[in-house]
């Protein structure tokens, strides 16, 4: 068959995929170090909205965690609305330097499903993160399956961001819950790093309801365990920008 070489390397990357995802079963440490699959589309529910920038913060890191830069951030001027201007000093302080990433904003649902199917195919990119608000239900069975075909084909990983929305069904390799966490005060009560309470809610080719406490850690670029008691420490973005006159950024749309 003239395409079987690329029906094989699929294969091989969802074969690659599970053994990954195989080793969440029992424990985090089997994405700790290297992120999530690469070239898969995976899920990120926050479904507080005030928990919308961790579940971002989540997303960034385990981008980081994977070392799949650029990242392509898109979301909707509703959502900008929402939840605020993504903060600089917070990105750099996850580890996220501003020369690795590109921000588009656009009008509508609409116009940011027709982006996100373009940018999931563009092989130049690491990761593709694509942040919705409310139930976004353009976000359906067909528009998933065609956003995890485009990142198999290109290696692109993509985390659909879902903020205040209800886990629907899709055709992504893993489905996760974040929330916000307190995290463990540093000496002299300086503010820990930030820390993320994640729930495993669906998984292909395994099991899923695993849930643990992480923290992460900015210059191992990795998630480690943390415990389930400690200082709060807020890692929202600055919303208060969001009243301030817009920052340069790329627009798409």
């Amino acid at each position: 068959m003239p395409d079987s070489t690329a029906l094989i390397a699929r294969l091989r990357r969802i074969a690659a995929g599970t053994a990954m995802l195989q080793a969440t079963s029992a424990s985090p440490d089997g994405w700790l170090k290297r992120g999530l699959a690469r070239g898969q589309l995976h899920e990120i529910y926050a479904v507080q909205a005030e928990d919308g920038a961790s579940g971002a913060g989540f997303g960034i890191a385990t981008a980081l965690a994977a070392r799949a830069l650029p990242l392509f951030w898109l979301r909707t001027e509703a959502a900008e609305q929402a939840q605020g201007r993504p903060h600089a000093g917070g990105l750099a302080e996850l580890g996220l330097g501003a020369d690795s990433l590109v921000l588009g904003i656009l009008p509508d649902e609409s116009a940011l499903l027709r982006a996100s199917a373009d940018a999931a195919r563009c092989a130049g990119l690491g990761t593709l993160l694509v942040e919705t608000v409310g139930p976004a239900r353009g976000l359906d069975l067909t528009a998933t399956r065609r956003l995890m075909l485009a990142a198999e084909g290109s290696g692109v990983t993509v985390l659909s961001l879902r903020v205040a929305a209800t886990p629907a069904p899709s055709a992504a390799a893993t489905r996760w819950s974040v929330r916000a966490a307190p995290s463990r005060a540093l000496e002299a009560d300086a503010p820990g790093v930030p820390a993320f309470d994640v729930e495993c809610l669906r998984r292909r080719g395994g099991p899923a309801g695993e849930s643990w406490r992480v923290e992460w850690d900015r210059d191992a670029k990795s998630f480690r365990g943390a415990p389930v008691s400690g200082a709060g420490l807020s890692v929202a973005a600055d919303r208060t920008v969001a009243h301030h006159p817009a920052a340069p950024v790329r627009r798409s749309g």
